[in-house]
């Protein structure tokens, strides 16, 4: 599974407060929740986030709270995948479950490069200043549980013998 999109770039400890602010806690719509999506870190994310691109971030990503509006958020405002040096681990259990994909990387991001991340060969591409890093590949049950758009998607086209 390839992803590819313009980077939107982050710092350090980025967290689930500055990701969907806890006012806006009150509903649990994908679509209201994207809506808000970083505005108390870049007011502007919203506005400028196209289908497909890709967060990119320093280490500690999603730390904070364990809420999963966050990864919610994140991938209903329409980023394909998350490039961070290191997340907080339960916003790594909480993207993987609702089909965002999430990859350590400690490559080298301006805001607006074109990034491509092959996720089943572990590898994530800055186009713009031409530069690769490897990581971990996800293996093709994760791919299966991000392609069907979440844990609980995969479990039931398991259970409907659809995969």
């Amino acid at each position: 599974m390839k992803l590819q999109g313009k980077a939107h770039v982050y710092g350090d400890h980025v967290d689930t407060d500055v990701i969907i602010p806890a006012r806006y806690l009150n509903t649990s719509d994908p679509k209201e929740l994207a809506s808000h999506c970083m505005e108390d870190i870049d007011a502007g994310f919203v506005g400028r986030v196209q289908a497909g691109d890709i967060i990119a971030a320093g280490d500690n990503f999603g730390c904070g709270s364990s809420r999963e509006h966050a990864p919610l958020a994140i991938k209903h405002a329409g980023v394909s995948c998350v490039v961070a040096r290191s997340f907080a681990r339960i916003f790594y259990r909480n993207a993987i479950n609702i089909g965002l994909p999430i990859v350590v990387s400690d490559i080298p991001v301006a805001a607006g490069d074109e990034l491509v991340v092959d996720l089943g060969a572990g590898i994530v591409e800055n186009l713009t200043r031409q530069e690769k890093r490897s990581f971990a590949p996800f293996p093709d049950f994760l791919q299966g549980i991000v392609a069907a758009g979440g844990l609980m998607q995969a479990m039931k086209a398991l259970e409907g013998g659809k995969a």
